[in-house]
């Protein structure tokens, strides 16, 4: 299947659309990480266990290089390189390699992150999975699409039938809410994950692999794709509050309306 550029997205210099420019440097950056992967990558320590190793590095040179001869006017947010050019009506939000621990460790679940927001309107979301090369992807208005076939969210109405994903992020104090979260959740649902990748999480919703995923450390490039991709896929993304989520929320519930209904109502009575 041929994939034709969106007219609702921003054209490059070159005459590309934004995604097909998303999607050239999410290639090469899923290729720079499946090459890498399991040889010994240069690492230092952000923080207690965050990590960034070269090939998050190598990664988002590949894609920043991309996107901004692409578009040079954009705005840029990036986990590694921080932001700039901010004030721009566009801004690309990045996330080179997301799930670095598991990358680091030899397990294979892990993806590369790129979004298009206009103001704090995610237009345009990539998640891929180079190590299976799944690509899930989603522009606003248009549906969510695991490689070339529309997904869904699953339809699953109570916590009992509910695959549940978490992770934990580097925040001890918020972990430690979320562990505690979970360790009362689990007698009530059919099964937890702990991913170690917040966006495989979230698409991982949008294509009804997991019923249900919640976080509570979260920043704009691990969740910024998963909202467009959920939401494209009929599903729902609130804070914990039932607000509708957006890029700048550290708390999210990702499932089907119903389901972050139940989960919430738990929430309240736990």
């Amino acid at each position: 299947m041929t994939e034709k550029p969106s007219a609702s997205l921003p054209t490059s210099v070159q005459g590309h659309s934004a995604y097909q420019v998303a999607r050239q440097a999410a290639d090469q950056a899923g290729r720079i990480l499946r090459q890498r992967f399991g040889l010994h990558n240069a690492t230092k320590v952000k923080g207690r266990r965050n990590l960034v190793t070269e090939a998050d590095l190598l990664s988002e040179k590949i894609i920043l290089q991309i996107i901004t001869a692409a578009f040079p006017e954009h705005g840029i947010m990036s986990e590694e390189a921080g932001s700039r050019r901010e004030g721009s009506e566009y801004t690309w939000i990045i996330d080179p390699l997301d799930g670095t621990n598991n990358y680091h460790y030899g397990i294979p679940l892990f993806c590369v992150n790129i979004a298009l927001a206009r103001r704090n309107e995610v237009l345009m979301g990539i998640t891929f999975d180079p190590m299976r090369n799944e690509i899930y992807r989603a522009v606003r208005g248009k549906g969510a699409f695991l490689n070339n076939k529309r997904i869904a969210v699953a339809d699953v109405a109570g916590l009992e039938d509910a695959a549940v994903g978490v992770d934990l992020g580097y925040d001890a104090e918020r972990s430690n809410d979320l562990l505690e979260t979970a360790m009362k959740l689990w007698p009530k649902i059919h099964c937890m994950r702990l991913i170690g990748s917040s966006s495989l999480g979230m698409a991982y919703v949008a294509a009804g692999r997991m019923s249900l995923y919640f976080h509570k450390s979260l920043y704009p490039w691990d969740s910024a794709s998963g909202l467009l991709l959920v939401r494209e896929a009929g599903g729902e993304v609130t804070n914990y509050t039932g607000r509708a989520a957006t890029i700048h929320d550290r708390e999210i519930i990702a499932a089907n309306p119903r389901l972050v209904r139940v989960f919430r109502d738990w929430l309240e009575r736990k």
